[in-house]
């Protein structure tokens, strides 16, 4: 039996004005993401990656087009419908490592699971924090840590919701060629175990390679395919 599709893109196209009239960000983009798949999202700068992965988190909506995620159309849901959804099925980790700086490492990976009144945050953070090598620094605060295990605090915050789908953008950025690899070496094991789909925008061909199927864009269209 084939898995779930979990996201379906159709006709995806955003445009914003601008003072020569329209800028078409992406232009009638669509692809679908089976469950516990991998897509790497490649192309240059401008190419409207980050914009595609918003409008498929429902972060913002598109001019034309469709998504839906998990089975749920994101364009019949209102702003707060969305962020519901989101908090039930999306991770997100970002460039930026986004920790709160008055929180310890341990207390930034619970508070997902706090947010929604779930009890069991602190030994789920535990073990997460442990499965990413920095079981150690429970108790270091974001400043304290360097920027690599920052950004692995980042990856155990990410799935201590247990996403369907995770949207990765650029998470390793910020961070030099060895270090990098340890926190996408961290990223895929978590996935794995998780059987969550990952999304992965990044510009690195190389780590694009790591994921069963990749999308590339130019110009906001896709000129390779899964």
């Amino acid at each position: 039996m084939n898995p779930p599709t979990i996201l379906d893109v159709r006709g995806l196209t955003k445009r914003y004005p601008n003072a020569d009239g329209t800028l078409t960000v992406l232009d009638d983009v669509s692809f679908s993401l089976p469950a516990a798949s991998t897509c790497a999202i490649v192309g240059p700068s401008g190419s409207g990656k980050t914009t595609l992965i918003g409008l498929c988190a429902g972060l913002d909506l598109p001019t034309s087009g469709e998504v839906r995620l998990d089975g749920v159309q994101l364009g019949a849901l209102d702003e707060d419908g969305r962020a519901r959804l989101r908090g039930e099925v999306v991770g997100f980790v970002f460039q930026i490592f986004q920790l709160i700086p008055t929180l310890t490492a341990l207390e930034n990976v619970m508070v997902p699971l706090e947010l929604r009144g779930q009890n069991g945050a602190r030994p789920q953070a535990t073990a997460l924090l442990d499965r990413v090598g920095l079981g150690a620094r429970l108790s270091h605060y974001p400043a304290q840590l360097s920027g690599g295990e920052q950004q692995r605090v980042g990856l155990a915050r990410a799935f201590i919701n247990r996403p369907k789908i995770l949207f990765a953008d650029e998470p390793t950025g910020n961070l030099d060629a060895e270090t990098g690899r340890v926190v996408i070496d961290s990223l895929f094991a978590l996935n794995a175990e998780a059987g969550t789909t990952l999304v992965l925008v990044t510009h690195d061909l190389d780590l694009a390679k790591r994921a069963r199927n990749s999308i590339r864009l130019k110009g906001g269209r896709i000129i390779a395919g899964e």
